[in-house]
Protein backbone atom coordinates (compact mmCIF):
# COMPACT_ATOMS: atom_id res chain seq x y z
CA UNK A 1 0.00 0.00 0.00
CA UNK A 2 1.18 3.49 -1.04
CA UNK A 3 2.14 5.22 2.02
CA UNK A 4 1.02 8.98 0.36
CA UNK A 5 -2.60 10.29 0.79
CA UNK A 6 -2.67 11.41 -2.57
CA UNK A 7 -1.05 11.24 -5.70
CA UNK A 8 2.73 13.28 -6.86
CA UNK A 9 0.76 14.61 -9.80
CA UNK A 10 -1.74 16.65 -7.18
CA UNK A 11 1.64 18.99 -6.14
CA UNK A 12 1.29 20.79 -9.26
CA UNK A 13 -2.06 22.02 -8.24
CA UNK A 14 -0.55 23.37 -4.71
CA UNK A 15 0.50 27.03 -6.13
CA UNK A 16 -2.72 27.27 -7.72
CA UNK A 17 -4.41 26.54 -4.30
CA UNK A 18 -2.65 28.69 -2.49
CA UNK A 19 -3.34 31.94 -4.49
CA UNK A 20 -7.58 30.81 -4.48
CA UNK A 21 -6.61 30.17 -1.14
CA UNK A 22 -5.25 33.71 -0.56
CA UNK A 23 -7.78 35.84 -2.81
CA UNK A 24 -10.97 33.94 -2.50
CA UNK A 25 -11.61 35.62 1.25
CA UNK A 26 -10.82 38.95 -0.37
CA UNK A 27 -13.47 38.61 -2.71
CA UNK A 28 -15.71 37.40 0.56
CA UNK A 29 -15.39 40.61 2.01
CA UNK A 30 -16.03 42.87 -1.34
CA UNK A 31 -19.50 40.85 -1.64
CA UNK A 32 -20.77 40.99 1.77
CA UNK A 33 -19.48 44.88 1.88
CA UNK A 34 -20.69 45.95 -1.16
CA UNK A 35 -22.75 42.73 -3.17
CA UNK A 36 -25.25 42.58 0.18
CA UNK A 37 -25.17 46.43 0.45
CA UNK A 38 -28.87 48.45 0.05
CA UNK A 39 -26.78 50.41 -2.53
CA UNK A 40 -26.72 47.69 -4.51
CA UNK A 41 -29.72 45.13 -3.58
CA UNK A 42 -32.42 47.89 -3.62
CA UNK A 43 -31.90 50.32 -6.51
CA UNK A 44 -33.86 49.83 -9.22
CA UNK A 45 -36.59 47.99 -7.54
CA UNK A 46 -39.83 48.38 -9.75
CA UNK A 47 -42.20 45.49 -8.06
CA UNK A 48 -45.42 44.94 -9.88
CA UNK A 49 -48.75 46.74 -8.26
CA UNK A 50 -52.17 45.43 -8.66
CA UNK A 51 -53.30 48.39 -10.70
CA UNK A 52 -51.12 49.33 -13.67
CA UNK A 53 -51.34 53.36 -11.98
CA UNK A 54 -48.84 55.79 -14.18
CA UNK A 55 -47.08 58.65 -12.03
CA UNK A 56 -45.89 59.43 -15.52
CA UNK A 57 -49.53 60.44 -16.42
CA UNK A 58 -50.77 61.75 -13.23
CA UNK A 59 -48.18 63.35 -11.57
CA UNK A 60 -46.30 64.20 -14.97
CA UNK A 61 -48.83 65.19 -18.04
CA UNK A 62 -51.86 66.12 -15.69
CA UNK A 63 -49.76 67.79 -12.71
CA UNK A 64 -51.39 66.28 -9.98
CA UNK A 65 -49.97 67.38 -7.02
CA UNK A 66 -48.30 64.64 -4.54
CA UNK A 67 -49.40 65.69 -2.30
CA UNK A 68 -53.28 65.31 -3.35
CA UNK A 69 -52.85 61.31 -3.13
CA UNK A 70 -49.97 61.44 -0.25
CA UNK A 71 -51.65 63.66 1.85
CA UNK A 72 -50.24 63.60 5.03
CA UNK A 73 -46.67 63.65 4.16
CA UNK A 74 -47.22 67.61 5.63
CA UNK A 75 -48.36 66.24 9.11
CA UNK A 76 -47.18 63.18 9.97
CA UNK A 77 -43.65 61.12 9.82
CA UNK A 78 -45.40 58.23 6.91
CA UNK A 79 -46.53 59.43 3.24
CA UNK A 80 -50.19 57.82 3.16
CA UNK A 81 -51.12 55.29 0.78
CA UNK A 82 -54.52 56.82 -1.00
CA UNK A 83 -57.70 55.14 0.13
CA UNK A 84 -59.58 53.83 -3.21
CA UNK A 85 -62.09 56.80 -2.76
CA UNK A 86 -59.05 59.06 -3.65
CA UNK A 87 -58.94 57.46 -6.78
CA UNK A 88 -62.83 57.54 -7.20
CA UNK A 89 -62.97 60.99 -6.62
CA UNK A 90 -62.47 61.35 -10.68
CA UNK A 91 -63.01 57.36 -11.70
CA UNK A 92 -66.54 57.71 -10.69
CA UNK A 93 -66.77 60.11 -13.94
CA UNK A 94 -63.26 59.23 -15.85
CA UNK A 95 -62.69 55.71 -18.08
CA UNK A 96 -65.24 53.91 -16.01
CA UNK A 97 -65.15 51.14 -17.97
CA UNK A 98 -61.21 50.63 -18.56
CA UNK A 99 -60.24 47.08 -17.44
CA UNK A 100 -57.07 48.75 -15.95
CA UNK A 101 -59.69 50.06 -13.37
CA UNK A 102 -61.21 46.65 -12.20
CA UNK A 103 -59.50 46.37 -9.27
CA UNK A 104 -60.36 50.01 -8.18
CA UNK A 105 -63.87 49.58 -9.02
CA UNK A 106 -64.07 46.14 -6.93
CA UNK A 107 -62.31 47.78 -3.73
CA UNK A 108 -64.75 50.95 -4.05
CA UNK A 109 -67.68 48.12 -4.18
CA UNK A 110 -66.70 45.81 -1.57
CA UNK A 111 -64.60 48.35 0.69
CA UNK A 112 -61.38 45.90 0.80
CA UNK A 113 -58.16 48.13 0.00
CA UNK A 114 -55.99 47.31 -2.40
CA UNK A 115 -52.38 46.15 -1.71
CA UNK A 116 -50.33 48.45 -2.87
CA UNK A 117 -46.80 47.13 -2.93
CA UNK A 118 -44.21 49.64 -0.95
CA UNK A 119 -41.32 50.58 -3.24
CA UNK A 120 -39.63 52.83 -0.78
CA UNK A 121 -38.74 50.52 2.28
CA UNK A 122 -36.98 51.43 5.61
CA UNK A 123 -35.91 48.52 7.82
CA UNK A 124 -38.19 48.50 11.05
CA UNK A 125 -35.22 49.66 13.29
CA UNK A 126 -34.75 53.33 11.28
CA UNK A 127 -36.98 55.82 11.38
CA UNK A 128 -38.02 58.56 9.06
CA UNK A 129 -40.35 61.76 9.67
CA UNK A 130 -41.76 62.54 6.22
CA UNK A 131 -42.86 65.91 7.86
CA UNK A 132 -39.57 67.12 9.16
CA UNK A 133 -38.16 67.18 5.70
CA UNK A 134 -40.93 68.04 3.81
CA UNK A 135 -41.64 71.53 6.01
CA UNK A 136 -38.15 72.49 6.25
CA UNK A 137 -37.36 72.46 2.18
CA UNK A 138 -36.17 68.86 1.28
CA UNK A 139 -37.97 68.04 -1.58
CA UNK A 140 -40.02 64.35 -2.89
CA UNK A 141 -37.62 64.35 -5.63
CA UNK A 142 -34.66 63.95 -3.21
CA UNK A 143 -35.39 60.58 -2.20
CA UNK A 144 -37.34 59.42 -4.77
CA UNK A 145 -36.18 61.12 -8.57
CA UNK A 146 -38.25 61.82 -11.29
CA UNK A 147 -41.49 60.05 -10.46
CA UNK A 148 -43.59 62.24 -12.66
CA UNK A 149 -41.42 60.66 -15.37
CA UNK A 150 -42.21 57.33 -14.17
CA UNK A 151 -44.68 55.06 -15.67
CA UNK A 152 -43.88 52.17 -13.15
CA UNK A 153 -42.45 53.79 -9.90
CA UNK A 154 -39.22 52.36 -8.56
CA UNK A 155 -36.29 53.21 -6.11
CA UNK A 156 -33.68 55.58 -7.04
CA UNK A 157 -32.03 56.15 -4.14
CA UNK A 158 -30.58 53.91 -1.47
CA UNK A 159 -31.54 54.74 1.69
CA UNK A 160 -28.62 53.54 3.42
CA UNK A 161 -27.35 55.29 6.46
CA UNK A 162 -24.64 56.10 4.70
CA UNK A 163 -26.34 58.36 2.26
CA UNK A 164 -28.66 60.01 4.45
CA UNK A 165 -25.67 61.28 6.74
CA UNK A 166 -24.50 62.45 3.68
CA UNK A 167 -27.61 65.49 3.19
CA UNK A 168 -27.61 65.66 7.25
CA UNK A 169 -23.45 66.51 7.09
CA UNK A 170 -24.38 69.31 3.95
CA UNK A 171 -27.89 69.63 3.62
CA UNK A 172 -27.80 72.64 1.84
CA UNK A 173 -27.72 71.75 -1.61
CA UNK A 174 -30.83 69.64 -0.96
CA UNK A 175 -33.40 72.64 0.35
CA UNK A 176 -35.70 74.27 -1.76
CA UNK A 177 -38.05 76.67 -0.86
CA UNK A 178 -41.56 75.22 0.30
CA UNK A 179 -43.73 76.22 -2.76
CA UNK A 180 -41.31 74.02 -4.73
CA UNK A 181 -41.48 70.92 -2.14
CA UNK A 182 -43.46 68.73 -4.42
CA UNK A 183 -42.09 70.83 -8.05
CA UNK A 184 -40.23 67.64 -9.30
CA UNK A 185 -39.23 69.75 -12.32
CA UNK A 186 -37.31 72.11 -10.22
CA UNK A 187 -33.88 72.09 -9.48
CA UNK A 188 -32.45 73.64 -6.19
CA UNK A 189 -28.72 73.57 -7.54
CA UNK A 190 -29.70 74.78 -11.41
CA UNK A 191 -32.39 77.66 -10.55
CA UNK A 192 -30.94 78.71 -7.03
CA UNK A 193 -27.48 79.47 -6.30
CA UNK A 194 -25.69 78.10 -3.38
CA UNK A 195 -26.16 81.52 -1.08
CA UNK A 196 -30.07 81.30 -1.56
CA UNK A 197 -29.73 77.64 -0.72
CA UNK A 198 -27.73 78.64 2.69
CA UNK A 199 -30.19 81.63 3.27
CA UNK A 200 -33.09 79.03 3.56
CA UNK A 201 -30.90 76.65 5.95
CA UNK A 202 -30.72 79.28 8.45
CA UNK A 203 -34.64 80.26 7.65
CA UNK A 204 -35.67 76.84 8.16
CA UNK A 205 -33.16 76.36 11.27
CA UNK A 206 -31.36 73.74 9.78
CA UNK A 207 -29.25 71.75 11.98
CA UNK A 208 -29.40 67.91 11.10
CA UNK A 209 -28.55 65.42 13.86
CA UNK A 210 -25.87 62.90 13.06
CA UNK A 211 -26.51 61.23 16.76
CA UNK A 212 -27.60 57.37 16.37
CA UNK A 213 -30.85 57.84 18.41
CA UNK A 214 -32.38 60.72 15.53
CA UNK A 215 -32.76 57.87 13.24
CA UNK A 216 -32.26 54.64 15.64
CA UNK A 217 -35.24 55.36 18.30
Amino acid sequence: MSRFLFPRWSNALLPALLVVGAVLPLYAVMFVAYGLSPKTLEVGYMPTQPVPYSHALHAGTLGIDCRYCHNTVEESGFAAVPPTQTCMNCHTQIHVQSPKLAPVIESYTTGMPIEWVKVHKLADYAFFNHSAHINRGVGCVECHGRVDQMEIVYRVAPLSMGWCLECHRDPVDSLRPHGEITNMSFDQRRDMTREAREALQLQYAIHPSENCSTCHR
